[in-house]
């Protein structure tokens, strides 16, 4: 394989890095997983560009950035809207679109949502550290050098010949598309924890609004709202599993929902744990917007789950955006 430069960072934008699904099988040995904060995001974006669902992308966060392309390339933005455009011209989301050396893709204000994923074929190419190329900056691990990107930084990538080959653009049908914008229930099932909490809390957490803060990040988002009260005021119990949405209540009541960049155990209730596909509904809310949840059970979050599994393997049918 050929490897070539294939972006050029001229403003870097408040955090962007290199993400891929995570990295697995170590949190035994206190590594967390990272990865993207939205996964269906990234799996689409990659997908749109002929990679495989894992291939690693560029998570960014807000807007800001500014990349000078400097290979041909095919490229595709998904998650939430910054107001893309290249070379000035207006970039369109979830979709597949070929780029030009010299060409400038730059991200504006945030129309809605925290993370885009850019997506170009052949993926970016960064050292694979403990099976993953997903960067987890608390650790300086994975990434382009543990870190996020900042001016003159340059991405390789795969060397691909366009010359030759005829480019077909892809794009996701719109029943497929998450609206970000539109104000949902989080649906979560509830516990493990449950005899830690009293049933006001519990009763409250279901149907009460929440707040995302400003103290919300990769880690976990932070929630502010009605106190949720533990039982005898107990708030620690032995350290425990958690995963991508377990919600832990501390003692000062209110809920954290743990995220990419979570610790491997937690020693706070877990009151409950956000449905996979219902994560990405999370992740992109912003500061100041609210969140209320509703409980389902085990069996409809699988059959939820796997419902978009089907349709993101159904969708390698719009792989190869050259032939």
């Amino acid at each position: 394989m050929i490897h070539c430069e294939l972006f050029r960072i001229i403003k870097p934008g408040l955090s962007t890095t290199v993400q891929d699904l995570g990295r697995f099988g170590y949190q035994r040995y206190g590594v967390g997983v990272s990865g993207a904060m939205d996964s269906y995001a990234l799996q689409i974006a990659n997908i749109l560009v002929g990679n495989d669902r894992n291939a690693s992308v560029l998570e960014i966060t807000q807007g800001g950035l500014e990349i000078q392309i400097l290979q041909d390339c095919v490229i595709a933005l998904t998650g939430a809207d910054f107001s893309a455009q290249i070379d000035a011209q207006h970039f369109p989301m979830w979709k597949s679109l070929r780029a030009k050396a010299g060409q400038l893709l730059s991200f504006g204000q945030p129309k809605y949502g925290m993370y885009t994923y850019l997506a170009v074929a052949g993926g970016i190419d960064v050292p694979v550290v403990m099976g993953s190329r997903s960067t987890y900056m608390r650790a300086n691990l994975g990434g382009f050098h543990g870190r996020a990107l900042k001016k003159n930084d340059v991405i390789l990538g795969r060397s691909i010949d366009y010359s030759n080959k005829k480019f077909i653009s892809k794009r996701v049908p719109p029943m497929f598309l998450p609206n970000y914008q539109t104000e949902r229930k989080i649906r979560v099932i509830v516990g493990p924890d449950l005899l830690h909490f009293t049933k006001e809390a519990i009763q409250t957490f279901l149907s009460e609004e929440f707040e995302l803060t400003t103290t919300s990040d990769r880690m976990g988002y932070r929630l502010k709202g009605p106190t949720l009260g533990h039982m005898d005021g107990r708030a620690d119990i032995l350290s425990d599993a958690i995963m991508p949405g377990t919600i832990q209540v501390p003692g000062n009541g209110d809920p954290i929902i743990l995220l990419a960049d979570r610790q491997t155990t937690g020693g706070f209730p877990r009151i409950a744990t956000v449905i996979t596909v219902d994560l990405p509904y999370v992740v992109q809310r912003r500061p100041g917007e609210q969140l209320s949840f509703e409980a389902v059970t085990v069996e409809e979050a699988q059959k939820l789950y796997r419902e978009k599994e089907k349709f993101i393997k159904a969708s390698n049918i719009l792989r190869n955006s050259y032939s």
